[in-house]
């Protein structure tokens, strides 16, 4: 707790949002030939997916794939008439990211092709990355050394989460910092966790920050 970490570029990640409805007559899984495999066609789609959309796009651009939510039936002995299929794809490089909503959409259409299911893609366009402005992330690490000591500096990674901040510094420079809450007493758990914690110490540190960061971007904390 207490550090503030900072990059210069990219350190978060872009991210999409993928949902996907597929249809079919239903029937008996005595009798598949008769109908549409539904729940086989969302099978195909949620396995075998992410590995073409990382041949398909630049492998230096870190395309992330992962599902949140399948759902289709209900009965062990029934093939439904529909179901669904949610996830995000994450991207850490921009240029891919502009390349990437036409991908999946062929790719998609092409798994379902065989099983003869009609389907609705909805393909939400999210954020880009974060990239943060070198003389910003300066103008934060001096004010973090003024305002904290040097000690309290620390480098972040690129993260594969995501921030509409990036959205801002589409139209101005800027700078996103990470700000330590960990206690480091506490089991170090996910953010989306339930047990997740963070100590409220850290906002006198993300204040001091900012404070001091308007003093450096003003010319006041000489």
């Amino acid at each position: 707790m207490g550090q503030v970490a900072l990059r210069v570029g990219p350190i978060t990640s872009a991210c999409d949002m993928i949902e996907l409805e597929v249809e079919g007559p239903g029937g008996h899984t005595s009798r598949p030939h008769l109908t549409v495999d539904v729940v086989g066609a969302l099978s195909a789609v949620a396995s075998r997916l992410p590995l073409p959309v990382n041949r398909r796009l630049d492998p230096r651009a870190g395309a992330l794939l992962v599902w949140g939510a399948i759902s289709a039936g209900q009965a062990s002995n029934v093939i439904p008439r529909q179901g669904s299929l949610r996830g995000t794809l994450r991207i850490l490089d921009r240029a891919a990211w502009e390349h990437a909503e036409p991908v999946v959409t062929e790719l998609i259409a092409q798994l379902l092709a065989p099983s003869g299911a009609e389907y609705r893609l909805t393909y939400i366009r999210g954020v880009p990355p974060v990239v943060n402005d070198a003389a910003s992330v300066a103008l934060v690490r001096r004010a973090v050394e003024t305002g904290l000591g040097r000690e309290a500096l620390g480098e972040a990674e690129q993260s594969a989460g995501a921030e509409d901040f990036a959205v801002l510094l589409e139209h101005a420079p800027g700078a996103l910092a990470r700000l330590g809450v960990w206690d480091g007493l506490a089991p170090q758990v996910d953010l989306h966790s339930p047990r997740f914690r963070a100590d409220e110490r850290a906002i006198a540190v993300g204040v001091r920050t900012l404070v001091h960061t308007v003093l450096a971007a003003t010319g006041r904390d000489a």
